[in-house]
């Protein structure tokens, strides 16, 4: 279920943990909020931090280490297990491959519909989303639904570090004298408000997909995915409605037979 962690993306970890670890020493090492009131014995908040930061860096171990839902055996039965019929294979366009000849051209498994083969990670991954440097990892079936809750929790975080960082700037009678006084403090914000601003477009982009239950890889390549290239521009064979998409991707566990959704009554995919 979890890959080495002293293999690929080891040195992605350990800058990630250290400089996480490093501007939390900060926060709590300078004239902030915290420190004030870790001195003054009102505990709460400090502790508080500190376990969300340690929550964020497990919850980055387990999205970073976690199988994404590679595919790794050859499923002899996949036509029956799909459980889509003759019938409905008919129904694909003809530009499109029948679902039992979608053969991945890299590892030779077959891919159910919404995989795709990662060439960083070397392997085809179910309902795939996009391979993510920053965990060195794909973001597929498996871990999509940990990746988003990640991404809310780490964006908390740095926005919690950047107003308790704010709160330890303080006053000084000169510019340079107060550029030297605030200077880590002021770098720590330098560091922390793009990071949040990423975090927050990243959050965002995927909680709209996950609402229209599409992933990155079709939304940007919709064009040239062969289930997909046919539909109109406003038209998701997956789609179910923002509240059942999001019940699904956050609430429901297992693999989806996304062949049968993709057939369901009453849509039509051609």
């Amino acid at each position: 279920m979890f890959k080495n962690v002293f293999g690929s993306g080891f040195l992605v970890r350990t800058a990630h943990v250290v400089l996480t670890w490093i501007i939390t020493l900060i926060l709590f090492l300078y004239d902030t909020e915290l420190r004030k009131q870790e001195e003054t014995g009102q505990l709460l908040q400090p502790v508080l931090f500190v376990l969300l930061v340690l929550v964020s860096v497990l919850l980055y171990f387990a999205v970073s280490l976690m199988d994404p839902g590679f595919i790794l055996t050859e499923d002899s039965d996949l036509q029956f297990t799909l459980g889509v019929t003759e019938e409905q294979q008919d129904m694909i366009p003809p530009s499109s491959k029948s679902l039992h000849q979608r053969r991945c051209g890299r590892c030779l498994l077959q891919q159910p519909m919404r995989s795709k083969h990662c060439q960083t990670c070397q392997h085809c991954v179910r309902r795939y989303d996009h391979h993510c440097p920053w965990i060195e990892n794909c973001v597929g079936e498996r871990n999509h639904r940990w990746f988003v809750l990640y991404l809310a929790l780490q964006l908390l975080v740095l926005l919690w570090g950047l107003h308790v960082a704010w709160t330890g700037l303080g006053h000084a009678p000169s510019w340079s004298r107060w550029l030297r006084t605030n200077g880590v403090l002021l770098a720590v914000c330098g560091l922390l408000a793009p990071l949040a601003l990423v975090v927050l477009l990243l959050l965002g982009s995927h909680l709209y997909l996950v609402s229209m239950n599409a992933t990155t890889w079709e939304f940007m390549s919709r064009h040239r995915i062969s289930y997909l290239k046919h539909c109109g521009a406003d038209e998701n064979p997956f789609d179910r409605g923002a509240a059942r998409n999001l019940w699904g991707f956050f609430c429901q566990w297992g693999s989806v037979v996304w062949e049968q959704a993709y057939f369901r009554e009453g849509s039509d995919p051609v």
